[in-house]
């Protein structure tokens, strides 16, 4: 076989286009870099200099194959072995697409992690980081399969049954994903605070993407899904700023009028000389079949029940001993008042 000029002239151009492209994408990065770089040096945030050094990292390793494609064009080939190469070509640049894309969203999700200022929410965005990944390289494989000429109709027919039946099987963890987020984003109750759902009084110990795990005032933990919780009435005694005490006290019927009358002012100078507590009313309210019914109401200023029944018997045992002192004679309960609210007690018995 002989020597052919025509082919080696053709080979040498294309060498010539090959490498010429290459170290011309490579000078044109690093002007792109100089010439970016002054203008991202400007501004305070990072992300824009991040942005600009991995398109600068990309841009040679694209010039390079976009040159060996275009080198190729002038080589005497099959039309076998040129689909080939062209289909390996694109292959690298959706790869390096693909890559670019992923990096600057991963860059974008730290950012807005960081600038999130609650933990909760930083983990709920960190946690999406593998969605994003996955999303992105679908979109990827699906734009090189189109290019390569490869028939979508088929595929896309499988990936709308699959979806289908992927949203059916997952439509409870979904629901559940985005109630989680509904309470992130709410904050009806935050990790330590005592709450009350239904009858289920507990402090809240971690809120999970699918479920919320609390434990009770018995001690016991209690795994309530995050549905459960957005759909229920939620009292949150953590966020309480004063607990209102309220009950009543029945003294016998031969308790005179005067004394009657000097009742309220007696209690409310026991409640007052608390300095914990807060006087609100005291009143002569009921006559019952063996008592003379009196209800008093204060409030103590913390969200600590403890706290508050210590207030709550000083006060009563004040009450005990200056009624003593007065003649003042209890009746035996013939009736009990119950309050239900997020003031008044915080579990059960309160």
């Amino acid at each position: 076989m002989g020597f052919n000029p025509n082919l080696a002239t053709t080979a040498l151009t294309a060498l010539l286009i090959l490498v010429g492209g290459g170290l011309l994408s490579t000078l044109l990065a690093k002007v792109l870099e100089r010439s970016l770089g002054r203008i991202t040096r400007r501004t305070a945030s990072d992300t824009d200099d991040f942005v600009v050094s991995v398109l600068v990292e990309s841009f040679p390793a694209a010039g390079w194959v976009l040159s060996a494609s275009l080198a190729w064009q002038i080589l005497p080939t099959s039309p076998g072995i040129d689909r080939l190469a062209f289909g390996i070509a694109k292959l690298i640049l959706v790869i390096l697409l693909v890559r670019l894309t992923n990096r600057i969203c991963r860059r974008l999700l730290q950012r807005a992690a960081a600038h999130s200022g609650e933990p909760a929410i930083s983990g709920m965005i960190q946690a999406l980081a593998p969605l994003q990944r996955a999303l992105i390289w679908c979109l990827g494989t699906v734009l090189y399969l189109q290019n390569i000429g490869v028939q979508m109709a088929a595929i896309w027919a499988l990936l709308s049954a699959g979806g289908i039946g992927a949203g059916l099987a997952l439509k409870e963890p979904v629901s559940e994903f985005f109630e989680y987020i509904t309470i992130l984003l709410d904050k009806p109750f935050q990790n330590g605070q005592l709450i009350q759902v239904g009858d289920v009084v507990a402090t809240v110990e971690r809120v999970g993407v699918r479920s919320t795990r609390l434990r009770s005032v018995n001690g016991e933990a209690i795994v309530m899904s995050n549905s459960a919780l957005t759909g229920s009435v939620v009292a949150n005694y953590g966020e309480m700023k004063e607990r209102r005490l309220l009950y009543r006290l029945g003294l016998t019927y031969d308790t005179s009028h005067e004394q009657l009358l000097k009742v309220p002012g007696l209690l409310q100078s026991i409640v007052e000389a608390q300095g914990d507590a807060r006087f609100d009313r005291a009143h002569f309210v009921a006559f019952n079949s063996s008592s003379l019914d009196f209800e008093l109401a204060y409030f103590v200023p913390t969200n600590d029940f403890k706290r508050a029944l210590d207030v709550q018997q000083q006060i009563n045992l004040e009450i005990v001993q200056r009624f003593a002192q007065g003649g003042l004679q209890f009746a035996f309960p013939t009736q009990t008042i119950e309050v239900r609210s997020p003031l008044i007690a915080s579990s059960p018995g309160s």
